[in-house]
């Protein structure tokens, strides 16, 4: 990556020499342009919110940056970039969406965010540190910024306008109001389910900022509910991808003696999760990490994987997710244990199962999802 302050040696987490997508995009460069060009005062304390791969911080890393994320795997990306440019241990301080907020932002950058929630959760945490002077200048791709993105950062931090387009990106420059009377932030969001979703038919689910669906049970979801597999016997169950938890509170719920794993790389999905489970007094052990989906778990510790997979990655379509958490899933199961998967019907994991464990079965259908069920056979290789 080109930058003002010279070239950079970028790439994302997990590493993969066959992934072809890059840590950075014109966004980001737009951006660091723009610092240099209008000559932004970066002396103080510069706060970098929603970095994609730390492709921002590794820029400007002599300024001491602080990065806000969302994204475990962004934060790894950002540790390794870091380390590959010689960065001193130290420069960057490494905030996740979780944690406070800094006491006061002099230069605030904001990479906006596929979630709006989120956008608005972050600002709304991060406006009693904005004052008068703070230089605020979001980025993104034009296709990701809305007119409801500019209403956000007006209504909660001041004026807003955007830039011209170059290369399909765009700026956001808003000029803090301290005067301006903000709303309350309303995450996290909790509602009822409905009926007919199995044990967690009327239970409570709590969402912070940023998780899918997070205003409602997602149809993907509540079809997999209606199709779990019966979990007496289990004795370790993961929820990989576990999102605000309810598929790992059913199991909990119906089998009180397995210990139920919850893991997902946001920080807010697992808060979510944590919240949602403790909201419904659920007897038993549960686990919540935030990380790379299964790496860190015992192989042949688990009986049972349940799955339902993202197919993007921040604007990418891409199968490379969930083919990461199908391998870890057949790395960690013991003999005998099974995959289930929730997916579009399009997507095809079938194939990939298939490839990976040797069978694959069909358990439900309906004109846009599959619930499908994989084993894992036994010690050695996977087929194929």
């Amino acid at each position: 990556m080109t930058t003002p302050w010279g070239e950079l040696a970028l790439t994302r987490f997990p590493e993969d020499p066959r992934d072809r997508l890059r840590a950075w995009d014109a966004s980001d460069e737009y951006l660091l342009r723009h610092l240099a060009g209008q000559g932004v005062p970066l002396s103080g304390s510069v706060v970098v919110v929603g970095d994609r791969w730390g492709a921002l911080v590794t820029a400007l890393a002599a300024h001491r940056p602080t990065q806000i994320t969302d994204s475990y795997l962004a934060q790894e990306a950002t540790r390794a970039n870091l380390a590959r440019n010689s960065v001193e241990p130290g420069a960057v301080r490494l905030l996740t969406t979780q944690d406070p907020p800094p006491d006061r932002v002099d230069v605030l950058l904001v990479r906006v965010p596929k979630s709006l929630a989120l956008l608005e959760d972050q600002l709304l945490r991060l406006a009693p540190a904005v004052h008068e002077g703070t230089v605020v200048v979001g980025t993104g791709m034009v296709k990701e910024i809305h007119t409801s993105t500019l209403q956000l950062f007006e209504r909660i931090l001041g004026p807003t306008r955007t830039s011209l387009a170059e290369k399909k990106a765009r700026l956001i420059f808003c000029l803090p109001d301290p005067a301006l009377e903000r709303p309350a932030n309303p995450w996290p969001y909790s509602y009822s389910l409905p009926d007919g979703v199995g044990p967690v038919s009327g239970r409570t689910v709590v969402n912070h900022a940023g998780v899918f669906c997070a205003d409602r049970l997602d149809i993907g979801t509540r079809f997999f509910l209606r199709h779990l597999p019966d979990t007496r016997g289990a004795r370790r169950v993961a929820d990989l991808g576990c999102g605000n938890g309810v598929v790992g509170t059913a199991v909990a719920l119906a089998n009180p003696e397995a210990e139920v794993l919850f893991v997902d790389e946001s920080f807010q999905a697992v808060a979510s999760a944590e919240a949602t489970y403790k909201a419904n007094g659920v007897p038993g052990h549960a686990e919540f990490r935030v990380g790379d989906g299964l790496a860190g778990v015992a192989s042949g510790s688990v009986d049972l994987v349940l799955n339902n997979p993202p197919f993007h990655s921040h604007q990418a379509t891409t199968d490379a997710t969930a083919w990461r958490m199908f391998t870890g899933a057949r790395r960690v199961l013991r003999p005998g244990g099974e995959l289930w998967v929730v997916g579009n019907r399009h997507l095809g994991y079938h194939v990939k199962l298939r490839r990976l464990f040797g069978d694959c079965r069909l358990v439900a259908s309906d004109p846009k999802f599959v619930v499908l069920k994989a084993v894992r056979q036994g010690s050695g290789r996977a087929p194929g």
